[in-house]
């Protein structure tokens, strides 16, 4: 046992020293090592080490202002922190890796209307003009390429001097000029259009004629808000509602009236490509407070009284339908009509008959003006179903579903009331306190997801979010430097309501593909919007609007289409110099940028306004000014 002891302790103090050995071996190599390390060593190493990564890596001409000419010479050198490149230096990626660029389309396209398209319209059928609703084309039809602004296109005149002027260059038409030459609808001089305010049914002008209607029915109280006029020419009583805080929606279908709705558009007054056919009006029920057609051509007798349905459906609980010219005051007119007494006494009696069978009270007809109202509720109409068979009350259908709908031959039931004397779906305040006002649709939870508490701190959260907008953009904070701004999914309106003191109007947009449907609540605020897929163009024509606010956008519309679509389209309706402020996740954003980089846009991205700790981002951007080139001269 003794020898064994010996042994083992023999061998423990064996190992402990041949680990000192190796501790002492460990330590002498290090340090011989770092001193020939530290020692100066000739030869470029930086240009050998590059030399392997040459073929990865984008690489730059290297000129340091130190440089050592003397490598074995142990002077110390100083060491140069300061940038000598920047990224625009590096020599160009490979073509797989460049941004891809989109050319001009061709001159001709300058008022490409994709989802109008007169070409395209003539394969569809013209029973109820359904050719001229919105056909858009197939996806292998759409254009890859930026719609050029004509020669000399101009920045429109600021409102309110654009409401009178607008520039040649910029919708280069003269055939209204001499069609309603003595309507006093337009006029040509010099280098600009002019707009009177005359129109085929108030000669005297729009003012005047809307002081008729203001004679007839209350415009100055703040009941009437919103409005609507149907086959709107130039849009003049449009205009001219503007400056007594009622905010219109004109429309009228692309026709032989050449570019009646891009004048709107030019002169700041809302406006939007459509017509009354086959489908519903791409907004909610109980949208507008008065409806107009000053001769806007509308059938509104035929059909079962259909397109007067229709109005029906748009119209609020106490809302005004106004209408002049044929067949209102035909006694009077008949012979300047070319038509006979009978023909449109016949008219004028389908349409009381019609608007009896809605139950609309005629409130009055003085000279060429008469004037329906629709009931505040249904508890009457219910009852005199029996009488009037036709149209029956819907049933089981949505009456705010309005995009590609089919127009139904029966009358939308108001939501119920518990006395006569109330109003359908709740009585709206008065503006503009109707715009802070929690809307009925959401006090009565018709909105899923939506209280009155949530609608207010969005109200709040919009006001912040514009004022921080503005500190970013000095465009946007530039007061009357936009006029016509569009809102690509505008949820409660909340945009739009925190620019209600500024000299604009925003389009707000639903998306026909939202999971919530708030455009009723947007109109019942006070303002005015419209669905639409951004899967398709909208609309309007190219260079529409000053400014594009698009929040969340792209999130939404990712595996539904394409990327690139959307964005071509938004450089479309966007005129040369106008701005667009998306708001979206980083990584979509970078995406989105990369593209914008192709449409040679000019791009930043920002923090949102919580922080850069928050993964959603601002991209702010700007379309640079170009336009198609000057027209080649004749030589002769």
């Amino acid at each position: 046992m003794a020898i064994l002891a010996n042994l083992t302790h023999s061998i423990t103090s064996i190992i402990k020293k041949s680990n000192l050995y190796y501790v002492a071996a460990t330590i002498v190599l290090c340090c011989t090592f770092y001193v020939i390390g530290f020692w100066p060593q000739g030869g470029d190493v930086t240009s050998r080490q590059l030399s392997s990564t040459a073929t990865i890596l984008p690489t730059l001409p290297c000129n340091p202002s130190i440089k050592n000419t003397n490598p074995n010479s142990r002077s110390s050198i100083p060491i140069d922190f300061t940038a000598h490149h920047t990224a625009d230096e590096l020599v160009p990626l490979s073509s797989s890796a460049r941004v891809n660029h989109y050319p001009s389309c061709n001159l001709e396209l300058s008022e490409y209307t994709p989802c109008e398209d007169s070409k395209r319209s003539l394969k569809f059928d013209r029973n109820m003009l359904a050719y001229r609703e919105r056909h858009c084309p197939e996806k292998n039809e759409l254009l890859k390429c930026r719609i050029p602004a004509p020669f000399g296109y101009k920045p429109p005149f600021r409102w309110p001097q654009s409401r009178d002027s607008v520039w040649y260059a910029n919708v280069p038409h003269k055939h209204l000029t001499v069609e309603k030459a003595g309507q006093n609808w337009v006029r040509f001089k010099g280098d600009r259009f002019t707009f009177p305010g005359g129109g085929t049914m108030f000669p005297r002008g729009a003012d005047a004629y809307i002081d008729d209607i203001g004679k007839l029915i209350k415009l100055k109280d703040g009941s009437i808000r919103t409005a609507i006029d149907t086959g709107c020419g130039v849009a003049s009583w449009g205009a001219y509602l503007l400056p007594r805080d009622i905010l219109p929606i004109s429309f009228a279908p692309k026709d032989t009236h050449e570019a009646q709705v891009q004048f709107a558009l030019e002169r700041g007054v809302p406006a939007l490509i459509g017509i009354l056919a086959t489908n519903r009006l791409p907004y909610p029920a109980r949208a507008f407070d008065m409806a107009h057609c000053s001769r806007c051509l509308i059938p509104w007798g035929k059909y079962d009284g259909l397109y007067l349905i229709e109005v029906d459906r748009i119209l609020r609980p106490g809302g005004y339908w106004i209408l002049s010219g044929p067949p209102v005051n035909w006694q009077d007119h008949w012979r300047g009509w070319n038509r006979t007494a009978d023909d449109l006494k016949a008219e004028q009696d389908q349409i009381e008959n019609v608007a009896r069978s809605l139950c609309w009270k005629k409130v009055t007809q003085r000279g060429d003006l008469a004037i329906w109202q629709k009931p505040t509720n249904h508890v009457h109409c219910k009852i005199n179903r029996k009488v009037f068979r036709k149209p029956p009350f819907c049933q089981e259908q949505d009456p705010d579903k309005a995009w590609y709908t089919k127009i139904d031959a029966c009358l939308s039931p108001l939501p119920e009331v518990s006395s006569v004397k109330d109003v359908a779906g709740g009585p709206l305040e008065n503006w503009p306190e109707r715009l802070t006002a929690v809307p009925p649709r959401i006090a009565s939870s018709s909105i899923e997801g939506v209280t009155a508490e949530g609608f207010s701190e969005d109200t709040e959260l919009w006001k912040k979010r514009v004022a921080h907008y503005k500190a970013l953009d000095s465009q946007l904070a530039e007061r009357g430097r936009y006029r016509n701004i569009l809102d690509m999914n505008a949820w409660l309106g909340g945009f739009a309501a925190a620019l209600v003191d500024d000299p604009v109007w925003v389009m707000n947009i639903v998306p026909a593909e939202a999971e919530v449907n708030t455009l009723g609540v947007i109109f019942e605020r006070g303002l005015i919007g419209t669905y639409q897929s951004w899967c398709e163009a909208m609309s309007t024509y190219p260079r529409t609007y000053d400014f594009i606010h698009a929040d969340s956008v792209f999130t939404l519309y990712q595996d539904r289409c394409e990327m690139e679509d959307i964005l071509l389209e938004m450089d479309r309706v966007l005129r040369p110099q106008g701005s667009v402020i998306f708001r979206d996740d980083v990584d979509v954003l970078v995406n989105v940028k990369s593209i914008l980089d192709g449409l040679q846009w000019e791009s930043r991205m920002v923090d949102h306004e919580g922080g850069p700790h928050v993964r959603e981002k601002l991209l702010i951007a700007t379309k640079l000014y170009w336009t198609a080139p000057a027209p080649v001269q004749d030589k002769q």
